[in-house]
């Protein structure tokens, strides 16, 4: 019972009642700061409708020039990285630090492998000219304006990966606490908050692949 007692008190703020207070509050500023993340990016996906509506053509011809092989193994490495951080998490909850370690570490490096696979995709697009807005240079797709759709591509991915960056920033932080024995079944909620986080950066993906590569 003293243990216990102990373990609470090494990471209770004094500004707390208990650990349970310390821990809904911790998640109710969690989920404040996602409301405005789902909202920033509403703002793009309202930004994207519009403007498919104005260019119908012009999206589907547009679009034609993605990778969809590269961006559904972005999906793929996307998905299995919520997977792993789920996993992390359970992990600490059955005190099992050193599992839920390797979970972050993995989680870390296929974020990492999500961004590479974007680097080059990006790469490639810089290569044929095919930039936003008065950048654009490529010839070759039908229809007017087709700036506008890369515009967008380059707006709604590029802010996405800064996400994806800022999320392996913060799961890097959690891996060297989680190292140095910080958390543990008792607690474990800035890695928590950290992988409710990244499910949102994961859900946007989930919206942003098929708007862009798959338009039908």
């Amino acid at each position: 019972m003293m243990e216990k007692t102990m373990q609470h008190t090494t990471f209770l703020q004094h500004h707390f009642a208990d650990a349970e207070q310390q821990r809904e509050s911790a998640k109710l500023g969690m989920w404040i700061f996602l409301v405005t993340e789902v909202l920033l990016f509403s703002g793009l996906f309202v930004f994207y409708a519009v403007y498919r509506a104005l260019h119908p053509d012009m999206f589907i011809n547009a679009h034609k020039y993605l990778d969809v092989y590269l961006g559904t193994i972005n999906t793929v490495v996307l998905i299995s990285s919520s997977v792993t951080v789920a996993l992390a998490i359970r992990s600490l909850q059955l005190n099992k630090s050193k599992v839920a370690a390797r979970y972050l570490l993995v989680t870390l490096l296929l974020a990492a492998v999500f961004l590479v696979v974007k680097y080059f995709e990006y790469h490639h697009k810089f290569e044929l000219g095919q930039l936003p807005g008065k950048f654009y240079t490529f010839q070759g797709i039908e229809g007017t304006n087709p700036h506008v759709f890369f515009s967008i591509y380059f707006m709604m991915t590029g802010l996405h990966g800064l996400h994806v960056l800022g999320g392996m920033v913060a799961i890097f932080i959690m891996w060297i606490k989680t190292i140095k024995g910080h958390f543990n079944s008792e607690y474990y909620t800035p890695v928590e908050n950290t992988g409710l986080y990244w499910h949102l950066v994961d859900l946007f993906w989930i919206y942003i692949f098929p708007l862009l590569y798959l338009i039908g």
